[in-house]
């Protein structure tokens, strides 16, 4: 990939980026550590690059009632769908890796032992292959697709400190298998996330709620707009841009940002000004909000996407 074959791309997606509604949602009061304490097996802490558990609960809440099926075709250690059975909702998901699929079904079973009065159910494969499948058991049934697409492996992982060979990094990778699409170039992933989204439609509802977690990320110095490239994608699926909401991942405290930066990722903003990139720690994940087609009115007035006139809860 070069700069030049993508940066028409680009600048055209910002600018449908920054034509959406904004809101900012508090995701990050508490640290992710105290988010997941006690609703998630220990071995979860492995996986390199959780959804931030409040970030799912506050898109479930906006946008599914008590009843209601959320999807997640790249579950991970299921964090979409712990919240969602947690929060009285059912839940279906995918995972590529078998070894984060059984932890989604460890922490599913965990979930079912505190109380939850949701279902879920996990599925290990690839999306691609395995939504036209799960289309079949529910046709138009999920009211929330909540996802995000591995990106980024500047930002993952964990770090420890050994006297001997002073700080390594641990737990970085999703997996070893070539296949999985964190390994793929950029053109490939987003090809194929395009891909995934588009058979995810028949399991939505008509104006059903599809909201991707993404952040920019830089890949050999150069900043990279992922926000842009998946709303990008997610368009080509057929989804209507709606929404971008800032998810923090810091905190509030007296009307200042508590930042939740880990040590890693302080060392890795240290090693880049001192190369002179003037780069900061990061302080919130932009969530894309799209719709799925519908019969009624269109969603657009002279190009522009509309806010929801509503949540979709129903009392």
């Amino acid at each position: 990939m070069t700069h030049s074959h993508r940066a028409p791309t680009l600048r055209a997606d910002r600018a449908q980026l920054e034509q959406l509604p904004v809101s900012v949602w508090p995701t990050a009061q508490q640290v992710a550590g105290t988010q997941r304490q006690g609703r998630y097996v220990p071995g979860s802490v492995a996986h390199p690059a959780k959804m931030l558990p409040a970030i799912a609960r506050h898109a479930i809440a906006t946008f599914t009632s008590p009843g209601d099926f959320v999807g997640d075709p790249m579950c991970g250690i299921g964090t979409t769908l712990v919240e969602a059975v947690h929060a009285g909702r059912h839940a279906v998901g995918v995972e590529y890796e078998p070894r984060w699929a059984e932890l989604a079904q460890a922490n599913l079973a965990l979930a079912a032992q505190l109380g939850a009065t949701g279902t879920g159910h996990i599925h290990q494969g690839d999306a691609r292959h395995t939504l036209p499948q799960l289309a079949e058991h529910y046709p138009a049934q999920l009211s929330l697709l909540l996802t995000s697409p591995p990106y980024g492996p500047s930002t993952h992982g964990h770090i420890r400190h050994d006297r001997g060979h002073g700080v390594q990094k641990f737990d970085h990778v999703y997996g070893h298998d070539r296949n999985n699409l964190a390994h793929r170039s950029l053109p490939q992933l987003l090809d194929a996330f395009t891909e995934i989204l588009r058979a995810a439609l028949p399991l939505l509802r008509p104006g059903g709620i599809v909201a991707i977690t993404t952040r920019p990320f830089r890949h050999n110095g150069e900043l990279l707009d992922f926000p842009s490239l998946t709303l990008q994608a997610a368009v080509a699926a057929g989804l209507q841009p709606v929404q971008r909401c800032v998810a923090l991942l810091a905190g509030i405290r007296d009307r200042h940002l508590v930042p939740r930066s880990s040590f890693f990722q302080l060392d890795y903003v240290r090693k880049l000004r001192a190369r002179g990139i003037p780069v900061s720690v990061i302080a919130h994940e932009d969530v894309l909000i799209l719709q799925a087609p519908t019969s009624g009115a269109p969603l657009t007035q002279g190009g522009v996407a509309c806010p929801l006139t509503s949540p979709r809860r129903r009392r």
